[in-house]
């Protein structure tokens, strides 16, 4: 559901600058339960992200924002996907982003000055395979598959963990389980869902390593079932987590990439026909930042789906 970037500037622009990050959108990497198949077909479907990172933060606490010479990083994400379920058992899925991201702060081409910056581009796609035969409700599902290098990661005033795109080929190994738990109203009960994924590069280009990200959320919703035009209204709340290793390579900034996070999101699913509408806020809870990285305050979530 919920997917990450990050980002950073050049080194010792002067000796009252620090070189730090902003990190970002792993948690954007699961998927939300609308998007989860439960039969043979297809579904395409249209998201919508976005992050204000602002806040300067150091290990679990906010720090000064004279400790970054970023200042403000503040990214649209928008993904077209589709998934297409050839049976039962077995499907595929692709995932297109598109970013268009502003960032204010200090780099070294203009002697430590702040400016702002606003770069715009297609991102690194997903191809995944999807099984979901260990059960016959599809309610366990298993992903593999691979980030593949599209996004650009060559826009001269950004460092390379500050681009949309990463520039390395990562495989890409996730999981989901959904169910019902004991707990109901009105005879209808509360369903529950967990979903992993594991982000691990293993091809890179110019001397720039991304860590590994590992990202789960756990969650639990309560459909109401038909409400006046309405064929389904669930409130959801879901919490996200996510671990990220430092960034490796010269091109790299070990010292202020990585990070552990935590997030709580409330959110609602309908349905009118075969459209889907999916929307949510996600905010932080627990920020454990490894150096001076710029995080959000929250994030938002939108998505439009139709099966066919």
């Amino acid at each position: 559901m919920w997917l990450l970037a990050l980002s950073g500037v050049l080194v010792g622009i002067t000796p009252s600058l620090t070189w730090a990050c902003a990190c970002g959108c792993g948690v954007f990497e699961v998927a939300t339960p609308s998007l989860l198949p439960n039969g043979a077909g297809g579904m395409a479907w249209v998201e919508y992200d976005f992050m204000d990172q602002y806040i300067d933060w150091h290990a679990t606490q906010p720090a000064s924002e004279h400790q970054n010479n970023d200042k403000k990083l503040e990214t649209n994400f928008v993904t077209v996907g589709g998934q297409y379920m050839f049976n039962r058992s077995w499907g595929a899925m692709i995932e297109v982003p598109y970013w268009q991201r502003d960032y204010t702060g200090a780099y070294a081409g203009n002697d430590g000055d702040v400016m702002s910056f606003n770069q715009n581009s297609i991102g690194d796609i997903r191809l995944l395979g999807m099984w979901t035969g260990l059960s016959e409700d599809m309610s366990t599902g298993f992903l593999a598959g691979f980030k593949v290098p599209s996004g650009d990661w060559h826009y001269p005033p950004f460092d390379r963990d500050t681009q949309i795109g990463t520039g390395s080929t990562d495989l890409l190994l996730g999981g989901y389980k959904t169910g019902n738990t004991p707990f109901t109203l009105a005879d209808r009960p509360f369903g529950w869902f967990i979903q992993v994924m594991y982000d691990l590069p293993f091809a890179f280009q110019d001397h720039y390593k991304p860590g590994r990200e590992f990202d789960g959320a756990i969650g639990t919703y309560y459909d109401f079932g038909v409400v006046g035009p309405l064929m389904e209204l669930a409130p959801m709340l879901s919490i996200l987590g996510s671990d990220r290793t430092r960034d490796r390579g010269i091109n790299a900034n070990p010292d202020n990439s990585g990070y552990d996070r935590v997030t709580i999101s409330p959110g609602i699913e309908t349905m009118i026909a075969n459209v889907r509408v999916y929307a949510d806020i996600e905010v932080p809870v627990f920020k454990n930042m490894v150096g001076y990285q710029l995080t959000n305050a929250f994030a938002t979530k939108l998505i439009l789906s139709y099966d066919f």
